[in-house]
Order: structure tokens, then sequence, then C-alpha cells
């Protein structure tokens, strides 16, 4: 991934960035052409520490004939992206670009067990159900005798060691304060996403903001 100095991430917040988020695009290279599969995944860690993405694909998925060699995959991994107008900035003679969090994640994969895509399935299901509490978590024990047996027929585990962690953070942190504060402030009039770029600008840089907080303090009271 190209990742000017002033985005760059280190390890362990593009770990963090990575498991929180939970998907991404597996991608591997055949030969030919490449291959790719968007994905729900997990991080483990082995005992030495090294990171491992755990997934799984659909049988027949042509993305499991590359599986268990030394050819390195990719996962990558993004967040929330959003156009920048030029018209937003204080500064002249700005041009458009595009804001964004990534995340990628690279090394050899290999082929899980029965027993251990069983343990898989139940941690990444545990995973995503914690997302919607209060709800009670579903389990597999929700299903009826066979069921799941007859299912995880159709899909095969997998867990790449994780060699090479890239994040690539692009908030605009190397812009002066006033077309920093500029753009954050109009992103919050925008979509979803753009609204949360301007939530992780405003966190980024809170002294920034502080005149406005300070406003808004003034007002209430």
């Amino acid at each position: 991934m190209y990742t000017p100095p002033f985005f760059k991430q280190d390890r362990a917040a593009s770990l963090k960035f990575a498991e929180e988020r939970g998907f991404g695009t597996m991608c591997a290279f055949d030969g030919k052409r490449p291959i790719a599969s968007p994905l729900p995944f997990y991080l483990t860690y082995a005992a030495d520490g090294t990171p491992q993405a755990a997934f799984h694909l659909a049988r027949h998925n042509p993305l499991l004939k590359l599986a268990g060699g030394e050819a390195s995959w990719l996962l990558a991994v993004n967040g929330p992206d959003a156009y920048v107008s030029p018209d937003w900035y204080v500064s002249p003679d700005q041009v458009p670009t595009w804001l964004y969090q990534s995340v990628h994640l690279s090394g050899p994969v290999r082929l899980l067990s029965d027993d251990e895509l069983a343990l898989q399935l139940e941690v990444l299901s545990a995973k995503f159900e914690s997302w919607l509490l209060p709800k009670k978590p579903w389990t597999s024990a929700k299903m009826t005798a066979g069921r799941l047996e007859t299912m995880k027929k159709g899909i095969v585990g997998l867990v790449m060691t994780v060699e090479e962690v890239e994040g690539s953070f692009k908030l605009n942190q190397h812009k002066s304060e006033a077309d920093y504060a500029a753009i954050a402030n109009a992103l919050d009039g925008g979509d979803a996403d753009a609204k949360r770029i301007s939530q992780l600008m405003r966190q980024a840089r809170p002294q920034v903001f502080a005149d406005d907080t300070n406003m808004l303090e003034g007002s209430a009271s």
C-alpha cells in the first residue's frame, strides 16, 4: 500500500482497526489474474504473538485452489470514506481528494481442520452477535439437529498468518488548522460515511475545534 508519512498508522493501531471492522476483501493471484472475495474474519494471535486472520470460504470459491502454498494473500480492510470538494477549503488552489481509512494484512494461508472450523464459526458468530446487544446472541444450538453439519460441508475454514501489516488513515493531517476545521465541518453535513470521517478528524486533532466547544458551552450557560 502506498502510504505517505502523514497518513501511516503503526502496527498496533492498524491491527486494532482491522479487528474492529471484521470485514474485508481477500485477494490472491492465480498466476494469470487476481481473485478476490469479500468476507468476515476475526484476528487471533499465535503463541509468539504473530497475528492470524481466521475466515472461511464457500467450497467452490476459486481462491481455495491457491490455499496451502507459500504465496502471500492480501486482506484489504476498509473503513468509512468521503469525497472532499476544493470549494470547502479556506486556502485557494486546492484540488479534489478522498479521505479514508484502510488497512492491508498479508501473508500465507493454510486450511483448517473440521474441528478448527467448528471453533471458528462459533467465535465468528459470537463476535458479530455481540454488536447487537442487548439482543440475546444467536448460537448454533438454536439450529435443528444435523442442519449445521450439513451446511458446514459447503464451506472450508482457513487462516492467514499475517506477516505484513500496513495502515493508511488519510484524514487531511497535513493541512493547516483552518483548512482541517473547514473540511471536518463540511463533512459533518454529509452522509453517514462523511459524518464518521468528520468525527475521526475531530478526535485526531481536538485542539482545532476547542474554540467551537467553548462557544457552545458559553451559549448554554
